[in-house]
């Protein structure tokens, strides 16, 4: 009964010492999604001025990233290109590197969670972007097309007049690229052999969008009007074939079932409730 006490009473520090942390206009200020009663190697906290990212140092791939996009956020740099290690891990977390992937044997990209595109302001800021803590291997039709033109339809809102705050991650495992399917790329240690780690392949890639015109006081400014945009898109080939992300809308609620999580607690129950349970409108 104790344990269970302090257990409750360290969770509950975490999640406040997480949430006073949490400023306008950066990532977690509607709340972190959790899961806050994980491993430190299942589910490790890294906080960087361009995103945030919940690391899962048994998968190698994030279980979540979370950011804020506005305008202020766009540039003129170019894309860096310099897929790397993060060193911001800890000694003790193997950290993925570039040619980890094995693209020519498995046939998954390094697809970006925070998109390069939405960190332009700087070379430093979208340089950022090219951490490996960033990537989850996905299919070149996922990545390239789909995905893709929902990284672009949120900066036009953006250039619009709106910000957003995005989360976006990986659910279940097993997907498929050109080479087959595939549940993990197996790595290989320096002769050449498999040495027990493994990226976990998603089979779904998911995101939610929430949308805000531009301004401040942006807790005080949401209502049941405020847009959602949540997709739950399957990570294989042939998903391009349809009529694009629309094909893939659902709402908060299904993204949390399907995950564990819970976003948007800095939100009253009531308002938190109705606006999960919205669909994005797939005629705007």
């Amino acid at each position: 009964m104790k344990r269970n006490i302090l257990k409750a009473l360290f969770l509950f520090y975490f999640s406040f010492l997480v949430f006073s942390q949490s400023s306008e206009n950066s990532p977690l200020y509607f709340g972190n999604p959790g899961p806050l009663n994980v491993s430190r190697e299942e589910g490790f906290l890294i906080e960087k001025e361009e995103f945030t990212i919940f690391y899962n140092s048994i998968d190698l791939i994030p279980n979540w990233v979370a950011w804020h996009l506005s305008v202020s956020d766009l540039g003129e740099a170019s894309r860096s290109n310099d897929f790397r290690p993060d060193s911001d891990l800890p000694e003790d977390f193997y950290a993925v590197k570039k040619q980890d992937y094995q693209y020519t044997k498995y046939g998954f990209d390094r697809g970006h969670v925070c998109p390069s595109a939405d960190r332009t302001l700087s070379k430093e800021a979208n340089s950022v972007t090219f951490l490996m803590t960033n990537m989850l291997p996905q299919c070149p039709d996922l990545n390239r097309i789909v995905w893709k033109d929902l990284e672009s339809f949120e900066r036009n809102l953006v250039l619009q007049g709106k910000e957003v705050y995005i989360f976006a991650g990986g659910a279940g495992k097993g997907g498929e690229s050109q080479k087959g399917f595939f549940e993990s790329i197996e790595l290989l240690g320096k002769n050449g052999l498999p040495n027990g780690l493994t990226i976990r392949v998603p089979a779904y890639c998911w995101k939610i969008i929430l949308i805000l015109p531009e301004g401040e006081n942006d807790l005080e400014r949401i209502s049941a009007d405020t847009e959602i945009i949540s997709v739950y898109m399957p990570n294989k080939q042939g998903i391009s074939s349809g009529a694009g992300w629309k094909d893939y809308l659902t709402s908060v609620d299904f993204i949390e079932e399907s995950t564990g999580l819970d976003f948007f607690n800095h939100l009253p129950d009531d308002l938190e409730g109705f606006l999960e349970a919205k669909i994005y409108s797939s005629d705007k």
